[in-house]
């Protein structure tokens, strides 16, 4: 993993590894702000529809109207908090999944090939059960982004666990560590980077199972108010919130990338002491 961000070459030169990430930077912004001026040249000369579409600064400046009015503060939150509740489930059950798979083998080759299909299987289908099972509230849709993001968790958790380095198992039983001390002094600090991996897909995939459920099957949320716009044929609102939206994803998962990346980078670092 981590030799996909930086040449095996660079790993162990600090300073050349530094300038390459600086580089992927460097070029990562100058995409996004290349993007963003060819959609706003685009819409200004009027090749894209400008009825559909308006220009990014247009968005910029309705999402900060939204946000310094309040209007749609309640919706935001609720979106926020049912994530966020699912974030929770979804990381704790699915660590303990993961390592209870990578106990029991025979478990494991038993579910193997059905966690590889898993994300073949939409997930939305089971929204009238679940409303069956929980009600009309907001927990049809908390289960709905604990289902899609339990999976990723788990195979990270397991990946992780299965890298932990045998000279470290070695190195317990020679200093005869217990369980406990085993556990937390050796296996999750060497199985960290992709334990984090599986915290960061839960987060991005329960975002995208909530508010993919708001827009199509609920009455409240971010994104029910995005869809409500759109079917008003209200496109500053619409933009808007969906620039808010992305913005804010978009920020989460830079923060998230960047802590995955160091990481890392201090496993390489590890290895190559």
């Amino acid at each position: 993993m981590a030799s996909a961000t930086i040449p095996s070459s660079m790993s162990g030169r600090p300073g050349a590894a530094m300038s390459f990430r600086y580089r992927v930077v460097l070029l990562r912004c100058l995409v996004i702000v290349f993007s963003v001026a060819l959609l706003e040249v685009a819409s200004r000369l009027g090749w894209i529809d400008p009825v559909s579409f308006i220009p990014p600064s247009e968005m910029a400046l309705s999402a900060w109207r939204l946000l310094r009015d309040g209007t749609y503060q309640a919706d935001m939150l609720l979106t926020l908090s049912s994530a966020a509740v699912s974030i929770v489930l979804a990381t704790s059950v699915g660590f303990l999944f993961g390592l209870v798979l990578f106990k029991l083998q025979r478990l494991r080759r038993v579910l193997d090939p059905l966690l590889m299909s898993y994300y073949a299987v939409p997930i939305f289908v089971f929204y009238p059960m679940l409303i069956v099972l929980f009600g009309l509230n907001r927990w049809p849709l908390i289960v709905l982004g604990f289902l899609f993001a339990i999976v990723a968790m788990a195979v990270n958790t397991l990946n992780g666990l299965e890298r932990v380095p045998q000279v470290l198992m070695r190195t317990a039983r020679m200093l005869h560590m217990g369980r406990t001390q085993e556990v937390f002094l050796i296996t999750l600090p060497a199985s960290l980077p992709f334990v984090f991996t599986g915290i960061k897909l839960a987060i991005v995939y329960s975002f995208i199972a909530i508010i993919g459920g708001e827009f199509l099957l609920s009455g409240a949320g971010f994104g029910y108010q995005i869809a409500f716009a759109y079917n008003n044929f209200d496109n500053r609102t619409m933009y808007g919130l969906m620039f808010l939206l992305l913005t804010f994803i978009g920020a989460i998962n830079l923060v998230l990338h960047a802590i995955e990346q160091r990481l890392y980078q201090r496993r390489v670092l590890k290895e190559l002491v």
